[in-house]
């Protein structure tokens, strides 16, 4: 059971219930329409399907797919659940699965929309060939391929072609193509180091397709990409789906990288100032259990001399400058280090408009 809302429509900032995680519609408006219009101008038919692991919510997916996006990625059965009943249509679980149980709930999903899921193991493959069998279904599959992320995912190459040979053999299952994701290029800092890990992890996507192709397996679908490095996926002439996420939000980590970025800061930790009893220190309420840390602090947005510095529990300890005005009951925006585990310490995102609420919107943190 969800917790109760911290805001209603109508209210102001100041009325929101703290610690709250808020969304600027303008912001999220902004990124949305800017990565639709230059994935739609692209000479190589190449789509975007974003990733709901970064808001999940509904009501976003929606403008996503609104603004042309192919299909939505998702990273575990429940948000996908949830994405389908919220009424999207195509979906692909970019991620593996192990287990009947859930195996058997992707393939009911199959019933309402087109379901794709990534595999890199045999027993994987068969799992989902029984479920999809018993439901009466067909799933596509994409083999993922290990590019540079060091995660998941079987060798480039002739273990790819192995592995899709036996997927195209399985019923209820269609090869579809590679999964060729490489996470960790995605924050690396300097445009050039993006630049050389994308080069070489579409290399490694082109020449497998080329071996798949050459054994009669068509591959339709090359998928990767995130906001670091869409741009190189785009140009490549070797992806043809493009998987971002964070670009809806954007967070403090992203904005570490050095490269010039079209996208704004669309998503808040609202916070008050609980205690301000020492000069040049302060503390609000958003510590550990309302934005994650394991990529760095939060970042204090629009308030000059203000650092968070440190979170236990429910604290976020702030060091104040001499010349900063901050009181009892004060209001602060923090930029999360990583907006993706961050949403998903929380029940609702706060959807604002020029310091008013407009809507609230339940994050599906389902398993």
């Amino acid at each position: 059971m969800p917790t109760r809302p911290p805001a209603e429509p109508g209210m102001t900032l100041e009325q929101v219930v703290t610690p709250a995680l808020i969304v600027d519609l303008g912001a999220l408006e902004h990124n949305i329409a800017m990565l639709a219009r230059r994935v739609a101008g692209n000479p190589h038919g190449v789509r975007l399907t974003p990733h709901a692991k970064a808001h999940k919510c509904v009501e976003i997916a929606r403008m996503q797919m609104a603004a042309g996006a192919s299909r939505m990625c998702c990273q575990n059965v429940a948000e996908a659940e949830a994405m389908v009943a919220g009424g999207i249509k195509s979906i692909l679980l970019s991620n593996e699965i192990v287990g009947q149980d859930k195996a058997r709930r992707l393939a009911a999903l199959a019933h309402m929309a087109r379901i794709g899921v990534c595999v890199d193991h045999p027993d994987q493959a068969d799992a989902l060939s029984a479920a999809a069998s018993s439901e009466g279904v067909t799933l596509d599959v994409l083999v993922e391929i290990d590019i540079g992320m060091g995660r998941c995912g079987v060798a480039p190459g002739a273990d790819a072609v192995t592995l899709a040979k036996y997927i195209a053999s399985k019923p209820g299952l269609h090869f579809a193509g590679l999964q060729a994701y490489h996470g960790a290029a995605q924050h690396l800092r300097k445009p050039a180091e993006r630049k050389v890990a994308i080069a070489r992890a579409a290399e490694m996507a082109r020449s497998t397709a080329e071996l798949l192709r050459a054994a009669g397996l068509p591959c339709e679908v090359i998928a990767g990409a995130g906001t670091g490095t869409y741009e190189n996926e785009l140009g490549s002439g070797v992806y043809n789906e493009l998987q971002c996420g964070s670009y809806a939000f954007m967070d403090a980590d992203y904005g570490r990288n050095e490269t010039a970025t079209p996208f704004a800061n669309a998503l808040f930790i609202l916070t008050t100032i609980i205690s301000a009893a020492v000069p040049g220190r302060a503390v609000c309420d958003a510590g550990l259990k309302a934005t994650s840390l394991e990529s760095g602090l939060p970042v204090v947005f629009g308030e000059d001399g203000v650092t968070y510095i440190k979170a236990t529990d429910e604290h976020g300890q702030l060091e104040i400058a001499s010349n900063a005005k901050i009181a009892l009951g004060h209001r602060l925006r923090l930029i999360p280090g990583h907006c993706d585990p961050t949403v998903n310490l929380h029940d609702w995102l706060v959807a604002t408009r020029n310091g008013k609420v407009e809507a609230v919107w339940h994050v599906a943190r389902g398993w």
